[in-house]
């Protein structure tokens, strides 16, 4: 790969993730509420993990947490590792479909190992307004994040296909 191909990748990461997470804070801290629904709390769900595992939260360091969740390991998470195992075992799957399930396994991974296990709230906590509103916004975020790195076309083809164009 070459220097631009490598920065032009890395600008569409963090364009992907940064888009993402502007998509998923509107949603869940302007839109839903303006709605009548429940409002989420990244940062505070920042906070108490941080205060529970190293006893601590410095002021601000929630905020850049959910930042950093946001812009890079999400969305790598979509490029490296959801994708690529999609596009092994249903290769014909549309990205759409493995966008919104990988936002589901975000929803999962956000309220019950990072908010009940690591947090210790209820699992998904306690199925209120709130767990549904974040499994939107975790939708959202992976819809955004997957079409923003499937349009700069820095997913590659299956397999298959290359092999086929050779």
């Amino acid at each position: 790969m070459t220097q631009l191909a490598n920065k032009q990748t890395a600008f569409t990461i963090l364009s992907a993730g940064a888009l993402a997470t502007i998509a998923f804070d509107a949603f869940g801290q302007g839109l839903s509420p303006l709605l009548g629904y429940a409002k989420l709390a990244p940062v505070g769900l920042a906070n108490q993990t941080l205060k529970t595992v190293f006893g601590a939260s410095p002021s601000g360091l929630a905020h850049l947490l959910h930042v950093f969740t946001g812009m890079f390991a999400y969305t790598l998470g979509y490029l490296l590792i959801a994708r690529p195992l999609q596009q092994r075992i249903m290769p014909s799957l549309p990205w759409i479909a493995t966008a919104v399930a990988y936002g589901v396994v975000l929803w999962v991974f956000a309220l019950y190992v990072m908010a009940h296990l690591v947090a210790g709230n209820p699992p998904f906590l306690g199925f209120s307004g709130i767990t549904w509103v974040a499994l939107w916004g975790h939708i959202v975020f992976a819809l955004v994040a997957a079409w923003v790195m499937e349009a700069r076309g820095i997913i590659s083809a299956p397999a298959r296909q290359h092999a086929a164009l050779a």
